[in-house]
Formats: C-alpha cells, structure tokens, sequence
C-alpha cells in the first residue's frame, strides 16, 4: 500500500488509474496481435488450399514448405507440417476471410484448433467459439463443454428464458428470493 504523507494529493488514485491504463493497453496490444495472427493463419491456409486444389499439391509440398518457413522465420513458431495443415482446414469452411466469423477471429490460435479438431458441424464451432469470447473460456475449458456436449445441451434447445424471466433476475440463482 502506498503511504499517502510523503506523496502529494491525489497520487494513490493517479498509480490506480495508470495501472488500469496500461493493464487495458497490454490486453488491447494483445488481441490487436491474435487478430493478426489469425488472419495470417488464415491466409496461409486458404493459399495452401488454393494450391492444393488447382495444382494438385500433396503431402510432401506442405512438409517442404513448412521446412522453409521455418528455416526463413526460425524465431516464429506455429510454422509446423501440422499447423500449416490446421491452417488450411481452418480456410475450408470460410473461403472468403471477410466471411470468417468475427467470435473466431478473437479467439486464440489453440482455441480454433481445439474447435477444428473436436467438432465438425460448423453451426456448433461457431457457438462455442461466441460462448468462448463471451465467457473468456479457457482452452481446458472450451475442450469440458464440448466433451460434455453444451451445445447439445444448450445450443439447439428452444427456449423462452429471457422472455419468461425480466432481465434484472436472470442472473440470480434459483432458490434465491427478492425482499
């Protein structure tokens, strides 16, 4: 705790407003950051793909290709034989970037892959990756609500909660009472 005799008036709540300051730049230099990796992913794959399907490309180009990013960007991880193929089964679904689904694009790079991986119905990755930015799961949680089947659950079902329960309760457990 700052001792306030020896600082001016003031100061406790100036360090506490530039805390908070920089505290939402760094998050905001961060997600500025996943927004470009991921379009750069992105990009990566929908070029992968497009090779793939007019040229005939096989296994051995993405391996090779992989190789020589690396070697080029060896500071760079995610230029893996493996993730460039998740780039490219990241592209499939929306081949045109402006269509890529803006609850995605916030999402971190593990999460997507986590989604690509355990889900093929598109309509479900989608709801998973809006309660993700939604909620800020994490990747472990993300991986337990689909094991679980949320979507399932949660996703499909039909439901009047938010016309039936006036929006100032719905956050409030059951079983609590208003005085």
């Amino acid at each position: 705790m700052v001792s306030t005799s020896i600082f001016p008036d003031g100061y406790p709540e100036l360090l506490e407003f530039l805390k908070r300051e920089i505290s939402a730049a760094r998050t905001r230099a961060a997600l500025a950051v996943n927004d470009e990796l991921i379009g750069l992913y992105w990009r990566i794959g929908k070029e992968i793909l497009a090779r793939e399907e007019s040229e005939g490309w096989g296994a051995k180009v993405v391996s090779r290709l992989s190789r020589d990013l690396r070697s080029t960007f060896p500071e760079m991880t995610g230029l893996t034989e493996r993730n460039l193929r998740y780039m490219r089964d990241f592209a499939r679904p929306w081949p045109d970037q402006a269509m890529l689904p803006q609850a995605v694009a916030k999402i971190p790079w593990g999460h997507i892959r986590c989604l690509l991986d355990k889900l093929n119905d598109q309509e479900a990755r989608l709801w998973y990756a809006e309660r993700t930015v939604e909620q800020g799961w994490s990747r472990k949680l993300l991986e337990h609500h689909i094991a679980s089947g949320r979507y399932e659950r949660e996703g499909r079902a039909l439901t009047n909660f938010s016309n039936a329960v006036p929006a100032a309760e719905e956050d409030v457990p059951a079983g609590v009472e208003f005085w």
